[in-house]
């Protein structure tokens, strides 16, 4: 793809200009740090051009304080340019599940992908950041067929871009782009945990 020429185009009766702006559905996924990241910079792109920005958080804790939730909902709220609205779907670390909680985490992540699909009937964001939601579907809280088939048959020019590790095989063939994360080093490795400003 040099210059940003595509090495092929399709024979699909579109224009260039409509090829170039259907809606992408995006997911970041592997082993690696910076998929979310990755997402919410995205975000930081459509939120300049001025798109409506819906942020679906799936298993980290709503008591977490986030570097890119404050940053985020300070730009929404500045009135330059789109909407950015944040919404938590559950809560505990990505890899750590809670004895006992498990029953209150699928529903939050069954009722969570609910609200998702009725945005989307209703078309209210432009980007749809779902963040880590790779696991509720891995654990099977969430249907990964209803999943492909609701972001397959969306209306309008929505984008959806999806994280975590582990992303199942049929999402990502329903994919647009497909990121992965790969891993060479980590601190962790070297047994420090995560720090603020770089981790959260």
């Amino acid at each position: 793809m040099p210059k940003g020429v595509p090495a092929h185009v399709p024979d699909d009766g579109l224009t260039t200009r409509q090829r170039r702006n259907r809606p992408l559905l995006m997911v970041h996924t592997g082993p690696g740090k910076g998929k979310s990241t990755a997402a919410f910079g995205l975000a930081t792109r459509c939120w300049a051009q001025g798109w409506d920005i819906g942020v679906f958080q799936f298993v980290k804790s709503a008591k977490w304080r986030i570097g890119e939730e404050r940053a985020l909902r300070v730009l929404g709220d500045s009135g330059e340019g789109g909407r950015v609205t944040w919404n938590k779907m559950g809560e505990g670390w990505s890899w750590i599940r809670r004895p006992g909680a498990e029953p209150d985490h699928a529903a939050d992540a069954a009722e969570g992908w609910e609200q998702i699909k009725r945005e989307l009937a209703a078309e209210t964001y432009r980007l749809y950041v779902l963040d880590e939601f790779t696991y509720p579907m891995k654990w099977g809280w969430v249907d990964v067929d209803d999943v492909v088939a609701t972001l397959r048959d969306r209306p309008g020019a929505q984008h959806v871009v999806i994280t975590g590790r582990d992303a199942d095989p049929r999402l990502l063939a329903a994919a647009d782009l497909v990121t992965e994360m790969a891993k060479v080093k980590h601190p962790m490795d070297a047994g420090q945990k995560g720090q603020r400003g770089i981790e959260w």
